[in-house]
């Protein structure tokens, strides 16, 4: 695989394509402040990128394979600017920085005491393959466009995340209270426009469904993740993920067979979607997106 020429083929989907400007300190071996910046944001840029284009199954390891790729390169690269392109060929999805510097980077093992050394054996260990191109300048590497389970439901199309909060629950039946009780909180925080009581209500539902059926009480490492974004068009997603990759009968359980929880919330107008995320524990999201409209508190 070459670099740029494999973007210039026919069937190349470019999901993302831009170029950062450096800004090095002189007299500093680390990242400047400035380009220190630039791994979290280009974090929420993939994510925004690859929701748009379905592939919500891509954006973990994307993320983490991008922020190692452009770490390194904002820390070695000689040019003024670092290009970065993330686009799909054929059963892969690549994902590409250009730092201008002809100096390969290698693959080492760190010692346990080292702070750094292991950004490119996260790569090899993520990707499912990683390269540079022969002029050096170039790190690339890939991940396949594998399908999901046959009943998994593609996520909500929404416009870009502008923020975007994490809670911090824990891992047992306590999780759906406390995420209740912050919730409140943190939709007053990031001023979303809406049906606030019903993203509440929401919110529970989506942590208490995850701790009753995805944390089996007898493996205690098990953990998940809730999260809360606006996005652009002022939408409210709710997402709770999962150690377990599957979710049987969503369909029916949507349609109030069984529990009626995530039917109720349904009901009144709440759009319920899951798929597999491929995050570092594995698993699947289950997905709540709220319309803007009067706020309701």
């Amino acid at each position: 695989m070459t670099s740029r020429a494999l973007t210039q083929q026919e069937g190349v989907r470019t999901a993302l394509e831009m170029s950062i400007e450096r800004r090095p300190e002189p007299e500093s071996d680390g990242l400047s402040e400035a380009d220190a910046l630039w791994p979290k944001r280009l974090r929420r840029i993939v994510r925004a990128s690859l929701t748009y284009w379905r592939r919500p199954d891509l954006i973990d390891p994307a993320e983490l394979l991008l922020t190692e790729l452009a770490t390194n390169a904002l820390r070695h690269g000689k040019g003024c600017d670092i290009g970065v392109r993330v686009f799909f060929r054929d059963d892969r999805c690549v994902i590409e920085v250009d730092d201008g510097s002809p100096a390969r980077p290698e693959l080492r093992h760190a010692a346990v005491d080292e702070e750094g050394g292991r950004g490119l054996l996260l790569v090899d260990t993520l990707a499912k393959e990683w390269g540079v191109s022969s002029d050096g300048t170039t790190t690339w590497c890939t991940l396949p466009l594998t399908e999901g389970p046959t009943d998994m439901q593609p996520a909500a199309v929404t416009a870009p995340v502008l923020r975007e909060i994490r809670l911090d629950l824990p891992a047992n039946p306590s999780a759906a209270a406390l995420a209740r009780i912050q919730a409140r909180t943190l939709l007053t925080v990031m001023a979303w426009p809406g049906k606030q009581h019903l993203a509440i209500d929401a919110l529970h539902v989506l942590v208490d469904n995850a701790v009753e059926h995805a944390l089996p009480p007898e493996e205690p490492d098990q953990q998940f993740k809730a999260c809360l974004s606006v996005t652009e068009a002022h939408e409210l997603l709710i997402d709770v993920t999962d150690p377990l990759p599957q979710f049987p009968n969503f369909d029916q359980a949507v349609a109030g067979e069984g529990t009626r929880s995530l039917w109720e919330i349904k009901r009144q107008g709440v759009a319920l979607s899951w798929f597999v995320t491929g995050s570092e524990f594995g698993g699947k999201t289950v997905r709540a997106v709220l319309r803007p409209g009067v706020v309701e508190l």
